[in-house]
């Protein structure tokens, strides 16, 4: 087992590191470079997103020819890290959910065709995307195979959609679309994923949904489709393959999520040391009682756990696994530690902590939705507990070399 990076890689991600410590991190101290959501403003992150380019680290997860980095999932998962030190850094790399995520899944399965209207726009930054999956009660949600409400309906030479969505990201800015649909009652072939952009008529946003925050740009949108008409060239995949689509989507997708989700754990823990190697207490400094040094060392061997299960399951999705396990299990870790990294961050910083004069608080938040987005916790769970009981002892199977 080699868990060495590839010199090119450790040399992207010594030069993210270092874009991110020069030029984003000294916007996140000022709060007039944030946005009334709380992200980046527009005019910072259009001049950092120039800059990126022009240091050739741009979207990381897409293939050269498409003008990206080309990076292997372990490569990404190294770089992911390290451009979330910066609660800015992912969106300014071009590298930030649900644009990764769609960019990704049409780069494997869209037509030449749709690749070009659909997919290139995203990947040059011209243009943001959105997924949309869930529903309300009583529509889709983990299982949206059993529960998806949201129906396409064949008439001529059109497929006309009615339904509801929400909690869909991005979607307050977003031009293109994913909308996954029910266009059949089949159980395993029931559903179809569509493309349409902002400007076809049919639908609209019916509200921004108020979060804990703070929010991705576009936020989190509840959507009402009233007769949008979709022709068969913006069917993605083909008609009834839409459990596909979202498989082959949300699986690399949940692992860049931990991969950034690292990034931030690992900046809770920076702000954490900072703060408890300077403050005085009691005649010494934080860092030298005790129950601070517990809670530090255990936080910081969680975060290390789920460094290595995000690289194993990097390296299975680069060997053309579907990683489904492992990524499973990196998912619960890391949003658990993020958690637990950040929840330990504020309480040594005392009421500075819980205050705005740090991003604890800013992380504290947004963190609390890594336990419920792309399967809750409980799901993951589940799912790992049904691999057990089929596997029994090879659920800690080794993978063997050249086999």
């Amino acid at each position: 087992m080699d868990f060495s990076l590839p010199r090119d890689i450790e040399q992207y991600r010594q030069r993210i590191s270092a874009f991110v410590e020069e030029r984003i991190l000294p916007l996140e101290q000022d709060r007039a470079n944030f946005d009334e959501h709380e992200n980046i403003v527009d005019h910072h992150l259009k001049r950092l997103r120039g800059e990126v380019k022009d240091a050739g680290l741009w979207s990381p997860q897409m293939p050269r020819y498409r003008g990206g980095m080309g990076l292997s999932m372990v490569g990404m998962a190294a770089c992911y890290e390290a451009m979330n030190r910066s609660i800015f850094g992912p969106v300014c790399f071009n590298a930030v959910a649900p644009d990764d995520g769609n960019m990704m899944v049409l780069e494997k399965v869209a037509t030449e065709a749709q690749k070009t209207r659909w997919l290139q726009p995203i990947v040059d930054g011209r243009v943001r995307s959105a997924f949309a999956l869930t529903e309300p009660h009583p529509g889709a949600g983990s299982d949206m195979a059993g529960m998806m409400q949201t129906r396409a309906e064949r008439r001529g030479d059109r497929w006309v959609i009615n339904g509801h969505k929400w909690f869909i990201t991005g979607a307050g800015l977003a031009e293109h679309f994913m909308l996954v649909a029910r266009t059949s009652d089949d159980a395993r072939k029931g559903l179809t994923v569509f493309l349409f952009h902002r400007d076809q008529p049919g639908w609209e946003i019916k509200r921004r949904i108020p979060i804990m925050g703070p929010e991705e740009h576009g936020g989190h949108c509840e959507l009402i489709f009233d007769g949008l008409e979709i022709p068969d060239d913006q069917v993605l995949l083909g008609v009834g393959e839409g459990m596909k689509v979202a498989q082959t989507r949300l699986a690399p997708a949940r692992l860049t999520h931990c991969m950034r989700w690292l990034g931030l754990a690992r900046r809770a823990m920076e702000e954490a040391l900072g703060h408890v190697e300077t403050r005085q207490a009691f005649g010494s400094v934080l860092a030298d009682n005790q129950s601070i040094q517990t809670s530090l060392g255990e936080v910081a061997m969680e975060i290390e756990i789920g460094r290595t299960l995000v690289m194993k399951a990097a390296w299975a999705l680069d060997q053309g696994s579907f990683a489904r396990k492992e990524i499973s299990m990196a998912k619960v870790a890391v949003s658990n530690v993020l958690n637990k990294a950040v929840d330990v961050a504020i309480q040594v910083h005392g009421a500075r902590g819980y205050s705005q004069d740090t991003v604890l608080e800013w992380i504290y938040r947004y963190a609390r939705q890594a336990r419920i987005v792309d399967g809750a916790t409980e799901v993951h769970q589940m799912l790992m507990a049904r691999m057990l009981r089929s596997e029994g002892n090879d659920f800690w199977r080794w993978e063997v070399a050249g086999e």
